[in-house]
C-alpha cells in the first residue's frame, strides 16, 4: 500500500515517509529516500528547505539564503533552469539547458546541473 502525503511541513514529511519528492514551480527537482534527503540534500532548493527545518544542534549557524526572484510561473522557458534567479548556484549553463533529472546516488536523483559535483562546478558530460 502506498499514500501520497503532500506537505510543506518537512518535520512531518521526515517522520511520516520513506521516499520524498521536492518541487520547485511544479517541477520535480529531486528525489530521494528520506534519509538521504535529510542528511545529504542535493538541490539547491532541497538543500535550503532542509537548512530551514528549526534545529537546536544548529543554532547561531547561517543558513543558505534564496535571493532573487522566481521565474514566472505561469509561462516558464522549458530551456531555463527553473530555480535561476533565485539558486545561489546559478550559471550561464542553467540559462541555456533545463537540467535533467539524473542518478546523484543509490535511489536518489536530482535535476541541477551542480548535483553531482563535489567542487561546485557544472558536471556536464
Amino acid at each position: 500500500m502506498s499514500y501520497l502525503f503532500v506537505s510543506h511541513d518537512l518535520n512531518v514529511v521526515r517522520l511520516l515517509c520513506s521516499r520524498v519528492v521536492v518541487m520547485y514551480l511544479g517541477k520535480i527537482v529531486e528525489i530521494a529516500p528520506a534519509e538521504a534527503l535529510f542528511t545529504a540534500p542535493r538541490h539547491p532548493y532541497a538543500q535550503a528547505l532542509v537548512a530551514a527545518i528549526p534545529d537546536p544542534a544548529r543554532r547561531g549557524e547561517a543558513r543558505p539564503r534564496l535571493d532573487g526572484s522566481p521565474t514566472s510561473p505561469i509561462d516558464p522557458d522549458p530551456n531555463v533552469c527553473r530555480f535561476y534567479g533565485r539558486c545561489p548556484k546559478g550559471a550561464d549553463i542553467c540559462t541555456k539547458a533545463m537540467p535533467p533529472l539524473r542518478a546523484v546516488g543509490p535511489d536518489h536523483f536530482a535535476a541541477c546541473h551542480f548535483a553531482l559535483s563535489p567542487d561546485g562546478g557544472t558536471d556536464e558530460r
